[in-house]
């Protein structure tokens, strides 16, 4: 069994195409894990959604960015800025209007009821008793800090205390990763768009399953970024500036300790 695991699409099917096309021209998969973050923040919050739910035996999370879209939490998004700050605001504020405009969006075209099904976490066991679970940002959240390489194992520890899992599969930070503490394995899958790492490349894991165990494979996937730049200025975006930095790389991420 073959399983393609992707997270972080944020509304850019350009990259989310790539992605697809590449998973198929690797191998005949089974079923696919999309781990959140959709639509928001990105130029196609209606394609995204539309090529995703096309998928065959897709199962889905919910991001962080996704609860946003639902909840109208921009009050909870600009409390995180730092008024001190003037760039770190500008972008809360720019992520905030991004957000309000993917909702407008998804609510024209009727897409905004799919989100709110969206479950926090997806569980398997595969065929050799390995106990497997999806989430955005960590077990038992969508939001946060989430798992990154900064994390100490001790940190990393208690963020995976009670998950009641030994491969573990997350997005949420756009970082790729993979480490095991204490006999359970967790993967970041970077993301599919909007890289905050030198790497600008899109990022998935296809996941390998048999009777003896798994085999994982993060892929790297190379797309026309200035293509989604054009399409970024002729969707009229509030916040095109803003997305405009992920596709040049000028969005890198800070290391958190």
């Amino acid at each position: 069994m073959q399983i393609a695991i992707l997270s972080d699409i944020h509304g850019n099917s350009l990259a989310l195409d790539a992605v697809l096309a590449d998973i198929q021209s690797r191998c005949t998969i089974d079923a696919y894990w999309v781990l959140g973050d959709m639509a928001a923040l990105g130029y196609d919050p209606v394609g995204a959604v539309e090529r995703i739910t096309a998928l065959p035996n897709a199962r889905f999370v919910r991001g962080n960015t996704d609860r946003y879209v639902l909840a109208d939490e921009l009050p909870a998004i600009l409390a995180n800025a730092r008024p001190e700050d003037p760039q770190q605001l500008k972008a809360m504020l720019e992520s905030a209007r991004s957000i309000a405009w993917a909702k407008g969006a998804l609510t024209a075209t009727g897409k905004l009821p799919w989100l709110a099904e969206l479950p926090l976490e997806q569980r398997m066991t595969l065929p050799d008793g390995t106990r497997v679970l999806g989430v955005h940002a960590a077990p038992g959240t969508d939001d946060g800090p989430g798992i990154h390489p900064d994390l100490s194992d001790d940190e990393l520890r208690a963020l995976l205390a009670g998950s009641e899992a030994d491969l573990v599969f997350v997005g949420h930070t756009h970082v790729a990763l993979d480490r095991t503490v204490d006999n359970i394995r967790v993967v970041n899958l970077g993301s599919v768009s909007n890289p905050v790492t030198s790497d600008l490349r899109a990022s998935y894991v296809l996941l390998q399953v048999d009777t003896s165990g798994y085999q994982l494979e993060l892929r790297r996937v190379e797309y026309d970024r200035e293509a989604v730049i054009a399409k970024i200025q002729q969707s009229a975006h509030p916040a095109s500036n803003f997305l405009i930095r992920f596709m040049r790389g000028q969005q890198l991420r800070k290391p958190q300790n």
